[in-house]
């Protein structure tokens, strides 16, 4: 009977942490950051269905990077415990760094076991405080590394050129129309300082935040069309009229969703 080759547990682990790196790499960027009133979220994302920013909780925000399905099981995975939280407790008690502690729990069980590959993904977890020193932003890595990002957070594609664009421009207390061009800004200018900056068209873009300003008890509100165009060019027209019913954060089936703790992996494309 022929033996197993040995590897070092060193070397495995860095051959995982690998692994994972280079597919979210391959994924497009995202951009978390505070602005005046909020927490603004934007990410190249030319599907209008595989959405990469989403609501968790009233003023909770998810925002992920790398193979859609795997993010989309944490996201399905995080609704499901702060429901189950909010319903047993009290909503007060769904909170961002509860929320961020589970997904470091399962992806650093799932990184570190030998029997199934490691997921590749990068997310965010973003919570909206009642003032702005309260808001928190948790970046959690593919091996369950949890982060506390104090302005912004990026992920995927070159990440490390988008931080130092947004590093060179941000201020905290920015209104959201500066918060959305620098956030473009920064995206198009993926490929260096030396490069000619890219286009990104409008239909590629995914604008999201959680809203200080709002009235109703859940926060997050997506932008798009002309509200979207505008902050783009000039930032004066209004805001989208809000609808009279909300939908729930989007959800599949129960059938279909993971529990906190538990793990999915099915071929998927890169996001």
């Amino acid at each position: 009977m022929s033996m197993p080759f040995y590897v070092a547990p060193e070397q495995q682990m860095k051959d995982r942490a690998d692994f994972a790196r280079k597919g979210i790499a391959r994924g497009r960027s995202v951009v978390v950051l505070h602005y005046a009133d909020g927490i603004l979220f934007v990410a190249e994302n030319r599907s209008q269905a595989l959405h990469k920013v989403s609501e968790i909780y009233d003023r909770i925000g998810f925002a992920a990077v790398g193979r859609y399905n795997e993010f989309e099981n944490l996201r399905t995975a995080g609704i499901r415990y702060a429901d189950l939280r909010g319903y047993s407790y009290d909503r007060t008690d769904v909170t961002a760094r509860g929320l961020a502690n589970a997904y470091a729990q399962l992806l650093g069980t799932i990184f570190s076991s030998g029997g199934e590959k490691p997921y590749e993904v990068e997310i965010v977890v973003a919570e909206l405080g009642a003032e702005p020193s309260l808001d928190q932003i948790y970046r959690l890595t593919y091996d369950g590394s949890v982060g506390d990002e104090e302005d912004f957070a990026v992920m995927g594609g070159a990440a490390e050129v988008v931080a130092e664009a947004l590093r060179r421009g941000y201020q905290r207390k920015l209104n959201l129309s500066e918060a959305v061009r620098l956030a473009v800004a920064a995206l198009s200018s993926d490929s260096g300082p030396n490069a000619e900056k890219r286009t990104i068209e409008l239909e590629a873009l995914e604008v999201a935040i959680l809203d200080r300003t709002r009235a109703l008890p859940r926060k997050f509100r997506r932008i798009r069309g002309d509200w979207l165009s505008s902050l783009l060019a000039d930032g004066n027209a209004a805001p989208a009229p809000e609808p009279e019913r909300e939908p729930p954060p989007a959800a599949v089936a129960p059938a279909a969703v993971p529990e906190v703790g538990t793990t999915h992996d099915s071929p998927s494309s890169e996001a």
